[in-house]
């Protein structure tokens, strides 16, 4: 199958109106003259912010991106190009049918479907979440302990993805898993209070993240063993007084 690959640059404005009026594919000047082939496309959600059954939906994208996408090149499959071209021209019946509030407004078409390709965009991130769950090869069980670890601390995903130097498989899963296995998402998450010089809304969670980029390369945080990086996660959480902190709530409750 045969991917056109829209123009780098169009009207975003005419586009929208195009596309609620299915007529993209008529307009030869939204098109550049490359392309890419692919043996399918199959459906996935491409956005996860709504809904009672968000799991789901990111585990069946997750899944599809695995399966299908992903084992185009990484070029491709990375490309912002290639994803709103995708969305944009083979799957606008499955964007309506799935968010049909495209068609209410061009802010919600932008957000959806055009939204910038990078750690805020959830087909971004389903790719990464898949691209790391290749680099192991899971029993399924496994994958399913992946999925939850990403999904429970997905403010942690964003945080490390956020730096090139923990965009790496082995580093994530194990940094996750140990979030998860050592019951660590409530003070990850928990604001950091009376430290005023780190800012207003700190978290702890952003605070160990900055000290393993900070320690770093002294310390060679995404080729760390699983004990080894949890000892590092333990010591940055002692520095802001996390387990104090916890400690506290768990009193008060």
């Amino acid at each position: 199958m045969e991917i056109k690959l829209l123009a780098e640059r169009f009207d975003l404005n005419r586009i929208y109106e195009d596309f609620v009026k299915d007529e993209i594919d008529k307009n030869a000047d939204y098109f550049s003259e490359e392309s890419v082939s692919v043996d399918e496309l199959p459906d996935f959600p491409i956005y996860l912010a709504l809904g009672n059954d968000r799991f789901e939906k990111f585990k069946e994208a997750v899944t599809i991106l695995r399966k299908f996408y992903i084992q185009l090149d990484r070029d491709i499959h990375l490309n912002s190009r290639f994803w709103y071209s995708v969305f944009c021209l083979y799957k606008r019946s499955y964007i309506v049918q799935n968010y049909p509030e495209v068609l209410d407004s061009q802010k919600n078409f932008e957000n959806i479907v055009l939204k910038k390709f990078d750690w805020e965009n959830y087909v971004y991130k389903c790719i990464l979440v898949a691209e790391y769950g290749q680099d192991k090869d899971f029993m399924e069980q496994e994958w399913e302990h992946y999925l939850n670890s990403v999904y429970h601390n997905f403010d942690m995903f964003n945080y490390l993805i956020k730096y090139s130097i923990f965009r790496n498989g082995p580093f994530i899963v194990n940094f996750l898993s140990i979030i998860e296995d050592e019951g660590l998402s409530k003070i990850m998450k928990k604001k950091i209070k009376n430290r005023p010089d780190l800012g207003t809304d700190e978290r702890y969670g952003r605070r160990v993240v900055f000290e393993l980029n900070k320690n770093y390369p002294v310390i060679m945080a995404p080729l760390l063993n699983v004990q080894e990086l949890k000892a590092e996660i333990e010591r940055a959480l002692t520095k802001y007084g996390a387990m104090e902190a916890l400690q506290e709530d768990e009193k008060g409750n």
